[in-house]
């Protein structure tokens, strides 16, 4: 049970908590957050955005665990906002972003911020300019041969800037570590763009594993009895092709599976089943990564 009144109360007392401030929820999928964030925001006369990778496709609402009704008459914003097939990232939802905070405080209402895209919100809160240096495909296929010893000391020769912080826990990240560098070497004129800097509290929902498991598995079960495959089947007659369908991920990629014939319906349950448990998992993982990194989440 969540103690909503009790960190309402809390909230209301507090004096760093200033009305421009972000309100942020946050927590792995089916933990509540929606309804969480809701009940916040009818206390604080607030609008919710989301931050989501996935809800801001429209059409996509079973897959996506859009559950609208839930919002009730509270306004939210960056849901439904492009098309299927279109493509989106990072600075598309930091400028959406921007423009949807502004317009929810000039008509005297605060932010809360409600998802679980845990990349998104970091970057809310601490800007991560790197993450625009464009991808090197050539450089990537050469990389891929070498060891991860040899790409440390590949990356050791070259220039590291100083706000740049290496993260050495894969190959993968060690070989974006090196196209960044090395693209920076190549453009030494390239701009950075300025970010507001947010002022925030983050309620992090974290319920037991076991229970966290067993919401999945029910809603899994609740979404495919609504209709999760028909709706995949609809995009796809809306011009949505297979590989559009696994760009999407989790649902989408394995019903994209089921419907080419590549794996029988048991197969592509289970396998969902264990993915979406494994992506709650992750989610959590990258939580406590935004908490090593100075982000303060408070959890309950």
């Amino acid at each position: 049970m969540i103690y909503t009144q009790n960190i309402i109360k809390n909230l209301q007392e507090d004096s760093t908590f200033l009305p421009e401030d972000l309100l942020i929820v946050l927590g792995p999928t089916a933990s509540g957050k929606t309804k969480f964030a809701v009940e916040l925001a009818k206390q604080f006369n607030a609008e919710i955005i989301s931050a989501d990778s996935r809800q801001v496709y429209r059409h996509m609402n079973i897959g996506t665990g859009k559950d609208l009704a839930e919002y009730q008459d509270v306004a939210y914003h960056l849901i439904d906002i492009i098309n299927p097939g279109e493509k989106y990232n990072i600075d598309s939802f930091i400028a959406d972003f921007a423009e949807a905070y502004q317009d929810i405080l000039s008509r005297g209402k605060r932010v809360i911020v409600c998802g679980g895209t845990g990349f998104y919100i970091q970057s809310l809160l601490q800007p991560q300019p790197f993450i625009r240096i464009p991808i090197n495909l050539n450089l990537r296929d050469e990389l891929e041969t070498r060891d991860k010893e040899e790409l440390v000391q590949l990356l050791s020769g070259l220039l590291i800037p100083n706000d740049f912080k290496v993260d050495f826990s894969s190959r993968k990240r060690i070989i974006r570590a090196i196209e960044i560098c090395e693209y920076l070497s190549s453009n030494p004129d390239f701009a950075f763009e300025s970010r507001k800097n947010y002022g925030y509290k983050i309620i992090g929902l974290n319920p037991s594993v076991e229970v966290r498991r067993e919401r999945i598995s029910k809603r899994l079960k609740l979404r495919l009895d609504e209709g999760m495959i028909d709706e995949a089947r609809s995009l796809m007659e809306g011009g949505v092709s297979y590989d559009d369908l696994e760009y999407y991920g989790l649902e989408y990629k394995y019903i994209s599976y089921y419907l080419k014939g590549t794996i029988t319906y048991d197969d592509f349950y289970k396998k969902l089943e264990t993915e979406i448990h494994r992506y709650a998992k992750r989610q959590m993982t990258y939580f406590r990564k935004m908490e090593k990194d100075s982000i303060a989440i408070n959890w309950i």
